[in-house]
């Protein structure tokens, strides 16, 4: 599969080789309504990169391991931490990073906000080698939550809501594969369906795109793809030496339609230059 664009599309965006504090290895990545983006550490570190990748400042640490981050619409971050088995969150008001929720959650990977029901989804990867946990939902207000999904899944990993708030796509890493939970009208999960397999090796990230298509960010080997419904699976870039593009995690949009995607093998974020694109 030839990729729609060069090796040279992707650039770094901010290098934190030896930033104070150094970008240790950042697998979670978001952008903030002003343009910043904020990143999480292996250290557990939140940090904020400026909208021109010029500088980085810490906000706070949870002295564990973070993974996914996601906005609320008051700019509130709410981040997966792996050591804690715990999602935290970020006043944007106090500037407090606090434990939010946990709820019997095993690995927490990634979450998505969902106001207009005043939830938050958290995938719960559970286990490299054995399929289980699925998808966690807590009340917004409270913290308070569970075990939403009734079907077991295979290492849950990022996910997205759907444009139209009907549901969420999930990447299931080690079925190679991202598939669709639906949203019923009384908010129960409904069944699964895979959406695409063969994402060969290991899916990590997933983003919807203002037109619709989705972004897939491969941990193994280190690439993007592009999925939609008219064109199917397209490989969009490659990083054959994994230098730029170093196994890269989770992706977001920047508001000048560029990707960033955090690099989880590597001390820095990238960014990809989607103007080349039909």
């Amino acid at each position: 599969m030839t990729p729609l664009l060069p090796t040279s599309a992707a650039t770094v965006f901010f290098d934190g080789t030896f930033s104070t504090p150094r970008l240790a290895h950042p697998e979670g990545v978001a952008v903030h309504a002003d343009g910043s983006v904020w990143a999480g550490t292996e250290n557990g570190d939140l940090v904020r990169v400026a909208p021109d990748g010029s500088a980085v400042e810490p906000l706070g640490s949870t002295d564990g391991f973070l993974l996914g981050l996601a906005f609320d619409g008051a700019g509130n971050c709410y981040a997966c931490d792996l050591r804690h088995a715990a999602i935290f969150r970020y006043d944007a008001r106090s500037g407090a990073l606090d434990r939010f929720a946990s709820g019997g959650i095993v690995v927490p990977n990634y979450p998505v906000v969902d106001e207009a029901r005043g939830h938050l989804y958290v995938s719960d990867s559970f286990d490299f080698n054995r399929p289980g946990g699925g998808i966690y939902r807590y009340d917004l207000a409270t913290g308070e939550g569970g075990l939403w999904t009734s079907e077991e899944m295979q290492f849950a990993n990022g996910m997205a809501m759907a444009p139209d708030g009907s549901g969420l796509f999930v990447v299931e890493s080690t079925a190679a594969a991202l598939s669709f939970v639906p949203i019923g009208p009384d908010g129960a999960a409904g069944p699964r369906r895979r959406v695409v397999g063969g994402l060969d090796v290991v899916p990590d990230g997933v983003l919807v795109l203002p037109g619709g298509d989705l972004i897939v960010s491969m941990y193994e080997p280190s690439r993007l793809y592009r999925w939609s419904e008219r064109s199917g699976l397209e490989l969009l870039i490659e990083d054959r030496q994994a230098t730029v593009l170093a196994h890269p995690t989770n992706v977001a949009l920047l508001p000048d339609g560029h990707l960033v995607t955090a690099n989880l093998g590597r001390w820095h974020l990238s960014k990809v230059d989607l103007s080349g694109l039909e």
